[in-house]
């Protein structure tokens, strides 16, 4: 069998198992074969890669490729055992920047390459010079808007800039001209190449890269990062086509098509137009921001007052956001979970598509401290069974617990599907201060009548309430 037959032969296992992996990952229960299948696709791809190479190349560059191989790897281990939950959607946006820069490199160097050589002496052909041409530019403006977007978004997730929405005048007039002067000029390169245009595409995919993700705000950051994602993958299939990859171009259509779908599916959850989101907020006027101010007095609680109508209750729904992520409080919450159960009250979890700032990233943190998969339920699951509870716990969560989500048609987050927590009997909220969520406007549930603030740290104050529910009647006595 000569080595490109076992390439081949390599890419269509490695693909495979790439899809076995997106099966695996859509469910808890097989995430981890999913994870599995895709770290044996991906040393399958890169051995065949290096194999090839070496049949191809000089032994010098296949040592770069090995030496740049291992360099990578370990930083990503490094990172991999250095990264805490809470850092994961600004680690995403970030690696999603490097596949955005590899496809405009990839995209220069090809470029370089036929004008050093022509395209007779490489592998472009001249027959096929125009579509090449036109595969370089289109790489180049999806990896570069992919490349700057991702900053954008890393700067905006790990408050390093305000999250709020960049509102430029013209903005929409701004990203419609650029879509219409890269479509200019991708017919005037392909006919008449140059590096000049080379260089005003690459500047101009930069800039609207970074307008886009800056027009867009901070409420719907966990949709940004999905669309990042499905950008970063199309840029890996174009670099596949310049580099004649075809494993690089199936994975790349898989992670930009899965992308956009998740895309799409919580724009519907968020009821915010796709559209709009991916356009940089297009047709979306701004909203009046809400301010930090307080609209009311608020009503406080203790954690062994808490523990009191936690022993009371029947029915409790736990409603987990960013906060809990930060306060790395999800394994106390798991162990009260056991504690009130024995008691046998019903404990049930309700999620929001975009909690925390990253999709599944209440999931995951619930599935890592072993909470049961069948009590996290989705949010159009539970919604309706809010009026029925005696007492929901909101742990960190802020927006998507925002009552005026529903009642104030000016509020930057009106029209967003929220968990209608406000209806249940008792409302204890869990957060460090009164100030406002991520997308900057004030919760008006912190005022309810049936509302408590519970402040402090989500870790420490839900263990004060397990050591106070330990001093109360023992689990299951009066029942």
């Amino acid at each position: 069998m000569t080595s490109l037959t076992a390439a081949n032969a390599a890419d269509l296992v490695a693909a495979l198992l790439f899809i076995l992996s997106l099966a695996g990952l859509s469910q808890h229960r097989t995430a981890r074969a999913g994870v599995a299948y895709g770290i044996a696709g991906m040393a399958l791809a890169l051995a065949a890669t290096v194999i090839v190479a070496s049949r191809s190349i000089n032994a010098g560059a296949v040592t770069l490729i090995v030496v740049a191989m291992a360099v990578g790897g370990a930083i990503g281990l490094w990172r991999a055992k250095r990264v805490e939950m809470t850092e994961m959607p600004e680690l995403i946006a970030v690696l999603h920047s490097f596949v955005g820069l590899a496809a405009v490199l990839v995209g220069w160097n090809s470029y370089l390459e036929v004008e050093a050589h022509g395209a007779a002496q490489t592998a472009v052909g001249a027959d096929l010079l125009g579509i090449h041409h036109a595969e370089v530019f289109i790489g180049i403006f999806i990896g570069a808007v992919t490349f700057t977007g991702s900053i954008v978004a890393f700067l905006k997730l790990s408050a390093r800039i305000n999250s709020r929405p960049l509102m430029l005048p013209g903005k929409n007039v701004l990203n419609l001209g650029a879509l219409g002067a890269f479509v200019g000029l991708t017919v005037w390169f392909t006919v008449s190449p140059g590096l000049g245009l080379m260089i005003a595409v690459t500047v101009l995919a930069l800039a609207l890269g970074w307008h886009l993700v800056a027009s867009i705000g901070g409420g719907d950051m966990p949709v940004v990062v999905s669309m990042l994602n499905s950008y970063s993958g199309w840029a890996a299939a174009a670099a596949g086509f310049l580099l004649d990859n075809n494993l690089l171009i199936v994975t790349g259509a898989l992670v930009g098509s899965s992308g956009a779908y998740l895309s799409y599916i919580m724009c519907k959850a968020m009821n915010r137009s796709f559209v709009s989101v991916i356009a940089g907020g297009f047709g979306v006027e701004a909203a009046a921001s809400g301010g930090g101010e307080e609209e009311g007095e608020h009503r406080e609680v203790q954690a062994a007052e808490a523990a009191e109508l936690l022993a009371d209750a029947r029915s409790v729904i736990i409603t987990p956001g960013y906060g809990m992520a930060v306060a790395q409080a999800q394994h106390p919450v798991a162990e009260l979970t056991r504690r009130l159960r024995e008691r046998g009250i019903e404990v049930r979890f309700g999620v929001h598509p975009v909690a925390g700032r990253l999709p599944g990233h209440m999931n995951v943190l619930l599935a890592e401290a072993k909470v049961p998969y069948d009590i996290v339920l989705e949010m159009d699951e539970i919604n309706e069974d809010f009026a029925q509870t005696d007492v929901v716990l909101v742990i960190g969560a802020n927006d998507t617990v925002n009552p005026a989500a529903e009642e104030d048609p000016t509020s930057p987050i009106a029209g967003m599907p929220v968990l209608r927590v406000w209806e249940a009997g008792e409302v204890i909220v869990f957060k460090r201060s009164m100030a406002s969520g991520y997308a900057g406007v004030q919760n008006p549930l912190f005022f309810r009548e049936n509302s408590s603030m519970l402040f402090g740290d989500a870790k420490q104050s839900v263990d004060q309430i397990l050591v106070a529910l330990d001093a109360l009647t023992p689990a299951g006595a009066g029942r």
